[in-house]
């Protein structure tokens, strides 16, 4: 009984996401919980141990969340995945894991929409992305329009040397940036070459400097 109050309670969690997001648990030693998405499937069965090299392994490892792209030699398809662990009475019990589709080789879209209909936009085109009033505002040089997934989304399948999460509701794309300015309390404000002015929120604003080198 307790097993399928788990699982329920699990499937429930999942329909929370979005189709592209499967969801999968451990303990320490191998899956206990799998549950593919529509857009990604690793194949994962319950009782297959946890592999050295797999997202769920880094985050069981190190007693830390783990968030990373992974390539095919795993499970023959590449993901970003996000695994968190879990304890009880202070001993680590497993990991709870998000596994996001990795874009497929050649794409480099992203794909808007407008009044008028559909347009796709280069990644090195794309200047930001912001979330308000539950929808994903995409802007470009000289078009904007929203898009279906939400910032977390974007946050794994757009390429990381290009865009950072900088504020709960914004994503950049740091080839865009003119200058960045210091703000309060340890914030930043950046300038944007379209006259945008973006907010590097305090929760970010560390990680942001780790990756910009400054």
């Amino acid at each position: 009984m307790e097993r399928l109050t788990l699982d329920s309670l699990l499937n429930v969690i999942g329909e929370l996401f979005s189709d592209e997001i499967s969801i999968a648990v451990s303990n320490t030693k191998e899956y206990i919980y799998y549950r593919p998405s529509k857009r990604i499937d690793l194949k994962i069965q319950i009782g297959d141990p946890v592999k050295e090299g797999t997202i769920a392994y880094k985050a069981l490892e190190t007693k830390q969340k783990a968030s990373e792209f992974i390539d095919k030699e795993i499970f023959g398809v590449p993901y970003h995945g996000m695994a968190v662990p879990f304890e009880q009475d202070g001993q680590l019990e497993g990991v709870v894991m998000a596994i996001y589709p990795a874009f497929t080789d050649g794409k480099s879209v992203v794909t808007v929409k407008s009044a008028d209909g559909w347009k796709p936009i280069p990644f090195s085109g794309v200047k930001y992305l912001e979330v308000k009033d539950r929808k994903t505002y995409v802007y470009a040089d000289d078009f904007w329009g929203t898009n279906k997934n939400s910032l977390q989304e974007f946050e794994y399948m757009l390429p990381r040397d290009l865009f950072i999460r900088c504020h709960r509701s914004f994503i950049v794309n740091v080839h865009h940036i003119e200058e960045i300015y210091p703000d309060t309390h340890s914030t930043f404000v950046l300038a944007m070459n379209n006259g945008a002015r973006i907010p590097v929120s305090q929760s970010y604003s560390s990680y942001f400097r780790k990756l910009l080198g400054f």
